[in-house]
């Protein structure tokens, strides 16, 4: 439902769709924090053996859906799924790396930037135009990363090396799954990341295996719970209203983050480091924005 003002001005009620969507979102960036939390706590493990925990648990979740739902596993354009599971593995790595040597908060808030890689790559792979004003909010975002790093001792450049790669990964990723369209299962692309993830990660941390102690498995197993959980919702978000009127929902996981890094971790953040961050997600929120109205006038 609709009040017009203007032909290009209009407000727009809150449907029952867009508030469950809301809801399953939020679900999902609380879940994602959970895990992220969890990379966090055992932080002393092996970044490799922590992607394997990660992946397995969603691998058996993935599987369990797959072969009650009968869905083709091995998927239809093979080269692709397996390069988008290549790509997801590296990001993820970065990722975790990243969270062993930056503040949490500050890892989540940079890994954001992949959307803007993403649009960048998509222009050359996919033949997509990014319009002017995404260039802005790009360069808005960097004026962050920049604010972000320069003014927080506790971010290295190689931590911030690491966390700039997942991102760029991160868009890979996105550009291949835009590439293979809706020919694949979600889960099928879903199996394949996490799958390879689970394979590289499980070979790679057999040379640098540390011991888990205690507690600590309960948490490593959770991780692939909350993966598999965050998935699911983030998913019906998606399938329930349009991308662009849930994905900025997406960005309260630094909000979440945030908080249980300062009352869990005691990690504090400066007001220049809570600036950088805010330009950061204004940012992209602007970028989703823009699109957002393209759509709307492409529809019109």
């Amino acid at each position: 439902m609709y009040i017009s003002f203007t032909d290009s001005y209009k407000i727009e009620y809150m449907s029952p769709q867009l508030f469950q969507a809301i809801v399953y979102m939020t679900v999902s960036a609380l879940c994602f924090t959970l895990l992220n939390s969890v990379v966090r706590y055992v932080d002393h493990l092996p970044t490799f053996e922590l992607v394997f925990f990660r992946s397995i648990g969603t691998v058996s979740c993935c599987l369990v859906v797959i072969a009650k739902e009968r869905i083709p596993i091995l998927g239809n354009n093979k080269k692709l799924l397996l390069l988008r599971g290549l790509l997801g593995f590296t990001s993820l790595s970065l990722f975790f790396k990243a969270v062993q040597m930056m503040p949490l908060g500050s890892a989540v808030s940079l890994r954001y930037l992949s959307p803007f890689f993403a649009s960048a790559m998509a222009i050359v792979f996919l033949g997509e135009k990014m319009k002017k004003i995404q260039w802005m909010f790009f360069v808005i975002a960097f004026c962050g990363v920049l604010l972000l790093k320069g003014f927080d001792h506790r971010i290295s450049l190689a931590a911030l090396s690491a966390i700039i790669g997942s991102a760029f990964f991160s868009g890979l990723v996105y550009v291949i799954i835009r590439k293979l369209g809706t020919s694949e299962h979600p889960v099928v692309i879903v199996n394949y990341f996490l799958t390879i993830s689970t394979i590289v990660g499980g070979i790679a941390c057999l040379f640098n295996w540390v011991p888990p102690l205690g507690v600590e498995w309960v948490f490593l197993i959770s991780m692939g719970f909350f993966g598999f959980i965050a998935q699911i919702f983030m998913t019906k978000a998606l399938q329930i209203v349009e991308a662009n009127l849930i994905t900025p929902f997406k960005y309260i996981e630094v909000i979440f983050t945030l908080l249980i890094a300062w009352l869990v971790f005691g990690e504090h953040q400066t007001w220049v480091a809570l600036l950088g961050m805010s330009i950061i997600v204004l940012a992209l929120l602007g970028n989703v924005m823009s699109k957002r109205k393209k759509g709307h006038k492409s529809a019109s």
